[in-house]
């Protein structure tokens, strides 16, 4: 282990790998950018490069980004979940009895950057879900199975892609990933944890039950966002997400607007942030909003600022130790 508690030994002097194209796409990012899927017949995670293509067009390079993010964040839930992404960001997640009542759930967190988004379920998609789901615009809709009679309404939307892959993929599986940079590549472990323990409570006031079952939630879907990331959640489903802001404070702000617009309200929400609030400006935000109970992982060195801040404000505030920055 080196000063920062990675294990860099799974990493060897040389790295080979032996893909086979399994697709020419129409484009890449953009049309004037070619593209192409290549598979690792060493890789047997579900997902959407295997999955079994039920109807639909042919994947673009951003469906299948898209789809994959999507499907990674839901297979972090056992409860059935319902996870909705635009441009490689949640815009709602949710976890309820069924996913039906998930995908309403999560689809109430955000409906204006659903439109033309990735839906993705961890249990088997229904005919009542499917009726919601021909309502309205979407690229891609990615589960392990599904109903014959699901199938058949998603049937008049001939161009929705549905995926079927079979099982989910297991989110604490060790893996590496790479990323082309001029020159070379970036390999890294996955990041295949949410917490390392226990939550650590730093406040005045411990939180309750219902609001840790809250932080919980929002710090896992917060692994799954741009960074810096902001999630706002409450009782089970996102209710505000602010992603890929230079700045936390308007990731935190960003949160709160799409909460307004969507006329969700934050009072008694609770707000996740992927990294450490650097600044007290935050942890006021969150209590200007409503929210009764802050996750981070904290480590800053005004750290006691942020605190303070939740004490004057009755917040409870846990610290997780653990970052999850996502470039």
């Amino acid at each position: 282990m080196n000063a920062e508690g990675a294990d860099n030994t799974k990493f060897p002097e040389e790295l080979h790998a032996s893909l086979k194209r399994a697709a020419t796409l129409r484009y890449g990012e953009n049309p004037h950018q070619g593209g192409a899927l290549y598979l690792d017949p060493n890789d047997k995670r579900p997902g959407v490069a295997t999955a079994r293509k039920v109807q639909g067009k042919g994947l673009s390079y951003n469906n299948l980004q898209d789809a994959d993010a999507a499907f990674e964040c839901v297979a972090e839930f056992d409860e059935p979940a319902v996870v909705i992404v635009k441009h490689m960001n949640p815009c709602g997640v949710a976890v309820a009895e069924n996913v039906h009542e998930a995908y309403l759930r999560a689809l109430a967190c955000d409906k204006v950057s659903a439109f033309g988004g990735i839906v993705a379920l961890n249990s088997k998609l229904t005919a009542v879900l499917a009726t919601e789901l021909v309502q309205i615009f979407l690229e891609v809709v990615i589960a392990p199975d599904a109903e014959e009679e699901a199938l058949a309404i998603l049937s008049v939307k001939p161009n929705v892609r549905v995926l079927l892959t079979g099982t989910m993929p297991n989110p604490e599986e060790e893996r590496i990933m790479a990323r082309s940079i001029a020159g070379g590549f970036l390999v890294q472990s996955v990041d295949n944890m949410v917490f390392d323990g226990e939550v650590k409570t730093v406040t005045k006031r411990a939180p309750t039950e219902q609001e840790l079952a809250d932080m919980l939630f929002a710090f896992t879907v917060c692994k799954h966002v741009k960074s810096n990331a902001i999630v706002y959640a409450k009782d089970g489903a996102t209710v505000g997400i602010g992603a890929g802001q230079m700045s936390r404070i308007y990731s935190a702000k960003l949160a709160a607007l799409k909460a307004e617009e969507s006329q969700l309200s934050l009072k008694g929400a609770v707000m996740a942030s992927d990294a450490f609030m650097p600044f007290p400006d935050v942890a006021q935000a969150a209590a200007e909003a409503g929210a009764t109970a802050i996750i981070q992982p904290g480590g800053s060195l005004k750290d006691q600022d942020s605190i303070d801040t939740a004490d004057a404000a009755g917040i409870a505030m846990v610290f997780t130790d653990i970052r999850h920055f996502k470039h």
